[in-house]
């Protein structure tokens, strides 16, 4: 029997429903064509842009920071390869990790290991840093426990070959290699350089897969030659570190110019810290360049530049006898004194090589304080210092029109103003340069430079003479004096000033002197804070100079120009406060 046809295979669309199927289909796919093309085309940049976020990446390609040397081309700092061990913890499977395994990466790491799994089970990053800046040889036993998701990224770190001896000069930088501290931070665009990048693929796994195009090279920071002499350095900081101890100071600084050339060979401070051991950055005080941004009274330091004032006017001159009235003076309230001195009469010279207080002071009353105002400012007091380093101190000198008649006294022998001892390094090159005040560098210099003149030269050499006699046979300084040279200097012993008066009992000796006189080269400038027992600075800072000195001059290979060269120097303690 045969069987009927279905009904359903035998129904029949209407012509217009085909037509409509039909047309309906045609349109469809001529939408679609239609996307394809405006995605093609018209919106082509965007798509590939929104597809490129999904694999592609910019990879930054860090510049190498400059190397800083010192004058002869050895290394203050340097920049190291180290490594940074990452994680993955979307590949890492914790279960799958051994007990042992864990305890090993937790102890070459030094990481807790509570820490270690709390990074490890992050699974919404990509990317998690487990230990910044290791040897590459802890990284490369890191990588033989062979821990998958665990990776390596290579950066650098800021080494000082020299540790703590340049640490405030040198300064430091953070881990982003960012100039924070000192040289590091003032020459921070010269010693970053230039990032670039580069184009790269990664999977979903974050893994790069295929590195594209470089978009820029990266550009090295350059090199930085400053004027330290780094082995006369490690002798301004060793001498300040014995003189801290020896004396139980609160800290010590020492400076070293050359006069001729105006460069900076030595800026030494104690305490000073490791900036190779970030655990030392807690103390804020250790890490100041005391000599540069601290200002402090230079008490007697400051006499020459009164007399050098007296003199340019033609109110004195060297032989003027002074009246020092048994070394009492008395101004309104105040009364001014010499402790140790027996005769009335002192010659302008022997003020100076005796550090008469009352002398001083009776010289400065024959001057207005305008004339003792501009002295001071011309040699570089209350100013702004011009060299390139950070809080750099200005130092504070008042206008003279502020000043009363005790104001002057006391200003004249370095009381009631302040200054950094850089800036009273500086000052004193206008007596090595015959009246000239040199400008000072951290760079090294190749050639002479010109200063501003601030007294004339013939004034100059006459307080040279003055400062001679200091470290002769009856004058303060006599234990600064170097058998075979011939040495100028001015002892200064002070008070400390502590909230609106002085402490009691607390000193600070100072000492500043050039060598040699015959053809002057090298400012040594010493400042010893709050040393204990004998605080004069013929005992406390004299010393340390001679010792700086004397490396200085061997360093440069300064010929001897003493008359005498196997005078025997003789050690002199002055009797009262210089």
């Amino acid at each position: 029997m045969t069987a009927k046809p279905q009904s359903v295979l035998n129904i029949r669309l209407p012509v217009w429903r085909a037509r409509l199927l039909v047309t309906l289909m045609f349109l469809g796919f001529m939408a679609l064509a239609a996307r394809a093309l405006y995605c093609q085309s018209v919106n082509k940049d965007f798509l590939q842009a929104e597809a490129e976020k999904r694999y592609s990446r910019t990879k930054s390609l860090i510049a190498t920071r400059g190397l800083i040397t010192d004058r002869n081309g050895e290394a203050l700092a340097i920049t190291t390869a180290v490594e940074t061990v990452t994680v993955n913890p979307r590949r890492i499977n914790f279960e799958g990790i051994s007990t042992e395994k864990l305890s090993q990466l937790s102890n070459l790491l030094n990481l807790d290991t509570d820490f270690l799994k709390k990074q490890l089970n992050k699974k919404n990053k990509g990317e998690v840093y487990l230990k910044r800046q290791i040897p590459p040889s802890l990284a490369k036993k890191v990588m033989l426990l062979e821990i998958p998701g665990l990776g390596l990224k290579t950066t650098y770190k800021r080494y000082y070959p020299n540790g703590e001896a340049t640490a405030q000069l040198v300064g430091i930088t953070n881990i982003d290699q960012q100039g924070q501290e000192g040289i590091e931070y003032s020459y921070q665009k010269t010693l970053a350089g230039k990032s670039g990048s580069r184009r790269i693929n990664k999977n979903k796994l974050n893994q790069v897969i295929e590195e594209v195009a470089t978009i820029s090279n990266a550009e090295n920071g350059a090199e930085l030659a400053l004027s330290i002499d780094r082995q006369l350095q490690y002798v301004a900081y060793s001498e300040a570190k014995n003189a801290v101890l020896e004396h139980e100071a609160k800290s010590a600084s020492v400076v070293v110019l050359d006069v001729i050339t105006g460069e900076i060979l030595t800026v030494a401070n104690w305490p000073s810290y490791n900036p190779n051991n970030r655990s030392t950055f807690k103390n804020q005080a250790a890490m100041r360049n005391r000599a540069v941004v601290h200002q402090f009274e230079p008490g007697s330091t400051l006499k020459p530049f009164t007399i050098a004032a007296a003199l340019e006017g033609k109110f004195v001159t060297p032989a003027k006898l002074i009246d020092i009235e048994g070394g009492q003076l008395r101004i309104g309230r105040r009364n001014i004194k010499d402790d140790h001195f027996e005769n009335n009469l002192l010659t302008v010279s022997d003020v100076v090589k005796t550090s008469s207080n009352v002398g001083t002071a009776k010289i400065s009353q024959m001057m207005e304080p305008t004339q003792l105002w501009e002295t001071l400012s011309k040699s570089g007091f209350g100013q702004l210092p011009t060299h390139q380093f950070p809080g750099g101190a200005r130092g504070v000198l008042r206008p003279p029109e502020s000043w009363r008649e005790i104001h002057r006294a006391t200003i004249s022998y370095g009381m009631g103003m302040s200054a950094s001892l850089l800036q009273l390094a500086r000052a004193y090159s206008i007596f090595a340069r015959g009246g000239t005040l040199v400008p000072v560098t951290f760079e090294r210099r190749s050639a002479p430079v010109e200063g501003r003149r601030v007294i004339s030269e013939h004034t100059a050499r006459a307080v040279l003479k003055m400062l001679e006699t200091v470290t002769h046979e009856g004058g303060t300084g006599v234990s600064a004096a170097i058998p075979g040279y011939r040495v100028a200097g001015k002892t200064g012993t002070a008070k400390v000033a502590a909230g609106g008066s002085y402490a009691r009992g607390k000193y600070r000796s100072s000492f500043v002197g050039i060598a040699p006189v015959s053809n002057p080269r090298i400012i040594v400038a010493v400042m010893v804070e709050e040393p204990s027992g004998s605080y004069y600075a013929s005992v406390v800072a004299a010393p340390v100079f001679r010792k700086v000195m004397e490396e200085a001059l061997k360093t440069l290979g300064i010929d001897p120009d003493g008359i005498d060269l196997d005078r025997e120097v003789k050690r002199y303690v002055a009797p009262g406060p210089v």
